[in-house]
């Protein structure tokens, strides 16, 4: 797959993105986003497969609630190798192979889906369509390598909306299913996604770019570990991204659970929440570009801890309409500070840069670098976030019967998140250090005492 590489780019120049990098940036965002949609599919199969799961395959709803918590797992370990994956084999040609093996979860969850299958079997099915998971980091740390900062903000919030997206569209298959074909065709669901998994490795191969200047450094990814910054995102990630991913392979089983919906009457609502959060995330991104990621941020965990509040309200008086309002909400809310997050990282490395004392192009290629080799690491352990949300629910059930104990922990985090994204990001602002730029991202605010103002 030797493919096709671009050896020149340069997409903060300003005279190469007008005439030619804009154009060449947008067509490999669009098919990136088409592949990313399709692995988010397949990452989140298992959480329209428990809804055909009725009593004859003998999984309860713990047992159910660990097969989507494999997934995730799974999702999330992978991120991490499929993030220098890209700088390994290019951009295009890792989009081509990651999409064509897709095929084997989705395969093999057509052939085993049936009652009598056993349970481990179930299990190591339901973790090998971890590898959609993957896509997500693969298709980010490509997709910020091709856009300049000043546009990373709505290219990465489109890009991951997008794939987002294919959340709420294979809860949608499996609606239109069941309410078509009843609960006992689970396959019907797998084979509509066998062809559009093709379809998206050919678009890949055919339309997509490889970065020569963009190659495996090492040592971005040891500097990126050592960075403080890496993991203080990749907690604030847990909040966002895990909760989106979370609350979206458990919301129907919560619904089937704690208010006794029917498999069609869970769906018909289960792919409400993840669609608005995915249409969201988008203006995430742009609003975090023109106010600052670290201020959205902010304010969308408080709001996000006051729509768990609702939900835990909701829970404790089973009133399904309040339920339905505070979840939804948290959707939303996580929408919003996916993107608002994601803007954050290149812009903390630029910061970074600054702060020791590189400038132009050599802060510019420093922030790259390092955003690129950290992006793999957040998005994995903000994936881990959702199992922590599956297992949370899997034990609030377990031991109490309804989701109530999960929704207080989840406040807690909120909070807990709330807190770090001020006091590192955001208090007691200071004089700008000579000879460092102000913000670029049209934010209009003091340098904080953590000297990046462009977060």
């Amino acid at each position: 797959m030797g493919g096709r590489w671009i050896e020149r780019w340069e997409p903060e120049d300003e005279t190469f993105w007008r005439e030619k990098g804009e154009r060449i940036a947008r067509r490999n965002l669009a098919f990136s986003v088409l592949s990313e949609h399709i692995g988010f599919s397949v990452w989140s199969l298992w959480s329209v497969m428990v809804l055909f799961m009725g009593p004859e395959y003998g999984v309860d709803p713990a047992g159910k609630f660990f097969l989507i918590g494999t997934a995730t797992f799974v999702g999330a370990l992978i991120r991490v190798p499929y993030t220098f994956a890209v700088a390994r084999f290019g951009g295009r040609n890792w989009t081509v192979l990651s999409a064509l093996l897709l095929l084997l979860p989705t395969g093999l969850a057509f052939a085993v889906m049936e009652p009598g299958t056993s349970y481990t079997t179930l299990v190591l099915v339901a973790a090998l369509t971890g590898v959609g998971g993957g896509n997500f980091a693969s298709s980010m740390t490509n997709i910020n390598a091709f856009f300049p900062l000043r546009k990373k903000g709505w290219a990465l919030g489109l890009n991951a909306g997008g794939g987002n997206i294919g959340v709420p569209v294979v809860q949608l298959t499996g609606l239109l299913v069941i309410g078509t074909a009843g609960a006992l065709h689970p396959r019907i669901v797998l084979g509509v996604y066998l062809p559009l998994i093709v379809v998206a490795a050919v678009c890949a191969a055919l339309f997509m770019d490889n970065l020569a200047p963009v190659r495996n450094d090492t040592g971005a990814a040891q500097e990126a570990v050592r960075s403080r910054h890496t993991w203080i995102m990749a907690f604030l990630y847990i909040g966002s991204f895990g909760s989106f991913i979370g609350y979206s392979f458990a919301f129907g089983l919560v619904l089937q659970t704690q208010f006794g919906r029917t498999p069609l009457q869970a769906a018909s609502l289960t792919f409400i929440g993840p669609l608005l959060g995915s249409l969201i995330r988008p203006l995430g991104g742009s609003l975090a570009d023109r106010h600052g990621g670290a201020r959205i941020t902010l304010w969308t965990f408080a709001a996000m801890a006051a729509a768990t509040a609702v939900v835990i309200y909701a829970s404790v008086t089973a009133s399904l309409p309040v339920f339905l309002v505070g979840f939804i909400g948290l959707f939303v809310l996580s929408g919003l500070g996916n993107g608002s997050t994601y803007k954050m990282i290149p812009a903390i490395f630029l910061a970074q840069g600054h702060r020791q004392g590189l400038g132009g192009e050599a802060a510019e290629s420093y922030g790259r670098r390092l955003s690129g080799a950290a992006m793999g690491l957040i998005g994995a352990v903000g994936a881990l976030g959702g199992l922590g949300i599956n297992l949370a629910f899997r034990q609030s059930f377990q031991t109490a019967g309804t989701g109530t104990a999960a929704f207080v922990a989840f406040l807690a985090f909120y909070a807990a998140c709330m807190v770090v994204t001020w006091a590192v990001y955001l208090r007691a602002p200071v004089t700008v250090p000579s000879g460092v730029p102000a913000a670029t991202d049209g934010a209009a605010e003091p340098r904080p005492r953590s000297g990046y103002a462009q977060v």
